[in-house]
């Protein structure tokens, strides 16, 4: 089991200890607890006043539709390897049963 160092001014420090007695636990069980319960289980008030703030993002093909001159081409692909392969190994295939 790990250890971490706090330092907490007077005031934190009382309140710690009271929580602790109150809950009937040690300091440490009691942070630990808290620890546990709280990260990640509600979102920062800055977090949820963002929601609905952005507009969802357009898809491509819509904005292609609304102007594809201001969109830049897009880029030539080449084929899966996977399909290379195959091409490969299809080939002489091909020529036995013709």
């Amino acid at each position: 089991m790990s250890q971490i160092t706090l330092y907490l001014d007077d005031a934190t420090q009382a309140l710690v200890d009271q929580a602790a007695q109150a809950h009937g636990l040690s300091k440490s069980r009691w942070v630990a607890d808290i620890i546990r319960k709280h990260p990640g289980h509600e979102w920062p008030q800055d977090c949820l006043a963002l929601a609905g703030g952005f507009a969802d993002f357009p898809l491509r093909e819509l904005l292609r539709e609304q102007s594809p001159a201001s969109l830049p081409a897009d880029v030539p692909r080449r084929p899966p390897v996977f399909a290379s392969i195959w091409r490969l190994w299809a080939r002489p295939l091909a020529r036995t049963t013709r």
